[in-house]
């Protein structure tokens, strides 16, 4: 259990899941993707407070667990894992879709966010290790 607390970056941890729940919020919002990605995957866009509670649990708790994983990653110097994981999370992601019968834009949407959110956490990771 040490080497997934000892000298993590839990400012960066938080931070990463922040920004990469934000990041999610305009991803699939109607300025960028949201419209044909909801069409895509079969749902209807609804206002922000109609979002699904448990939905929105699940989303920031899972980002927070990667988030985590990046941070363990940065302790130990191992960047390219965490792309490995990242690239893995996203083909997976892509592979569901295809399950799901989601256009092709929906999939691409939904690896592109992992891709970006990915980034963003290992942005926030190096911004606040580098403050310690």
């Amino acid at each position: 259990m040490e080497e997934l607390l000892q000298d993590v970056s839990w400012a960066g941890v938080i931070a990463g899941a922040i920004a990469s729940f934000m990041l999610g919020w305009l991803w699939y919002s109607p300025k960028l993707f949201g419209v044909k990605w909801a069409k895509g995957v079969g749902v209807q866009m609804g206002a922000a407070n109609e979002m699904p509670t448990g939905a929105m649990i699940s989303q920031i708790s899972g980002l927070f667990l990667v988030s985590w994983l990046v941070g363990v990653t940065a302790v130990n110097n191992a960047l390219f894992t965490i792309i490995l994981a990242v690239v893995g999370f996203s083909v997976m992601g892509y592979a569901g879709g295809m399950f799901r019968q989601n256009s092709a834009y929906a999939r691409a949407v939904d690896a592109g966010y992992w891709l970006a959110s990915g980034v963003t956490m290992v942005i926030c990771q190096g911004m606040f290790r580098n403050m310690m």
